[in-house]
C-alpha cells in the first residue's frame, strides 16, 4: 500500500514537472517570437527613417539648385537655402497610417549651413607644402577665439604630411609656402572631421568644441565666403582688421547689405583701410569669395521608437546640379 502511494506521489510530481517544463518551453517560444517580431519592427522603422532622410536630402539639393538659378553669382546668409525646416509631423503623409489606423509619432527637422563660412583646414597645405599665408590666417583665428595660436603649426604640418604629392617637379620657392614635409614612415592619419584634431598635441575636447563652428575639412582647397563667414574669421582673413571692425562689417551684411562681388566687400571703409595698411606693409592676404559651392545639410527624423540624425556635405558646382560628397550618421 505504501509502495502504491509512493508511486502515485512520484507520478504526480513527475506530471507537475512535465507540465512546468512544457509551460516553460511554450513561454520561451512565445518570447522568442516576440523578440523576433520586435526586431523586425525595429528594422522596418530604421529603414523607413533612412528613406525619409533620403527624401529630405533630395529636398535640400532641390533648394540649392533653385537658389543657384535665382542668384548665380552670390551666396548670401539670408538666402532661401538658409531657412530651417522646423520639426514637422509626417503622420498625415504615411499611407500605412491611413490604411491601418496606426499612430506613429513621425517628425522631420532639418537645416543647412554654408560650409564655406568656415575655415577650410585643407587650405593649410598643398602637396605636402605648408601654405604660410593660410597658416597665418589660422593663427589669427585661434587668437580671435581666445585659443593658443601655437596650435596652428602642428595642424598645418599634419595636413601637409598626409597629402599626396602630384607627379612633376617641386613647386618653386617663395609664394607663401615652406619646404615639403618629409615622410618618416610613421605618417599621421588624414584629417576627416574636426574631432580628428584630438590626435594633435595640445588639442582637448574643450578646444574642439570651441573650434567646431569655425573650421571644416573640405576635399579641396576652397575659399571662405565673406557673405556668410562670422566676424572672427573675417578678422582673421584680413590683416589689421580688428574683431570689432569685422563685427561691424558683418552686422551691415546681415541687415541685407550683402556683397554682390569682391569689390563691394573691399569697398567697406574698415576693410579698405585694413587692406591698404596691409599692402603698404607688404602683407599677403588670403583669397576669399562671395559665392559658395559646398554646404552642410543636417536632418533629424523620429519615427515611433526610431530616431536618426545625419550630417551631409553637398557640392553645388556651376551647373544647377547638386551632388552628395558624404553622409555621416550622428
Amino acid at each position: 500500500m505504501r509502495t502504491l502511494r509512493r508511486q502515485r506521489g512520484v507520478a504526480v510530481i513527475t506530471a507537475l514537472l512535465l507540465t512546468t517544463l512544457a509551460v516553460t518551453i511554450v513561454a520561451s517560444l512565445f518570447w522568442q517570437q516576440q523578440v523576433q517580431v520586435r526586431s523586425m519592427e525595429n528594422q522596418r522603422l530604421q529603414l523607413q527613417t533612412r528613406w525619409i532622410l533620403r527624401g529630405a536630402l533630395d529636398l535640400s539639393r532641390l533648394v540649392l539648385n533653385q537658389d543657384l538659378l535665382d542668384s548665380q553669382t552670390v551666396t548670401r546668409i539670408n538666402g532661401v537655402w538658409a531657412t530651417p525646416l522646423e520639426e514637422t509631423r509626417l503622420d498625415d503623409y504615411i499611407e500605412r497610417e491611413r490604411q491601418e489606423g496606426e499612430s506613429f509619432n513621425a517628425t522631420l527637422a532639418g537645416r543647412m549651413m554654408d560650409a564655406q563660412s568656415r575655415f577650410n583646414l585643407t587650405n593649410l597645405a598643398a602637396g605636402r607644402v605648408v601654405d604660410t599665408t593660410e597658416l597665418t590666417v589660422f593663427q589669427r583665428l585661434l587668437e580671435n577665439l581666445k585659443l593658443e595660436s601655437s596650435l596652428a603649426r602642428p595642424v598645418a604640418e599634419m595636413v601637409a604630411s598626409t597629402q599626396k604629392v602630384a607627379a612633376g617637379p617641386p613647386p618653386p620657392g617663395g609664394g607663401g609656402q615652406t619646404a615639403p614635409q618629409q615622410s618618416n614612415g610613421a605618417e599621421p592619419m588624414e584629417l576627416l572631421r574636426v574631432e580628428d584634431l584630438l590626435a594633435v598635441s595640445g588639442f582637448t575636447p574643450q578646444v574642439i568644441e570651441r573650434l567646431r563652428d569655425y573650421v571644416i575639412i573640405l576635399p579641396a582647397k576652397i575659399r571662405v565666403n565673406v557673405n556668410t563667414a562670422p566676424p572672427e574669421l573675417i578678422s582673421a582673413l584680413i590683416p589689421n582688421l580688428s574683431l570689432s571692425d569685422a563685427a561691424s562689417v558683418v552686422n551691415t551684411r546681415d541687415r541685407g547689405a550683402y556683397y554682390r562681388n569682391l569689390q563691394d566687400f573691399k569697398a567697406q571703409p574698415a576693410v579698405k583701410a585694413a587692406l591698404d595698411l596691409g599692402a603698404s606693409a607688404g602683407a599677403t592676404v588670403s583669397e576669399f569669395v562671395v559665392k559658395s559651392d559646398y554646404f552642410l545639410a543636417f536632418s533629424q527624423v523620429r519615427l515611433d521608437r526610431a530616431a536618426l540624425g545625419t550630417q551631409s556635405l553637398l557640392w553645388r558646382p556651376g551647373a544647377p546640379t547638386t551632388s552628395v560628397v558624404w553622409i555621416r550618421e550622428n
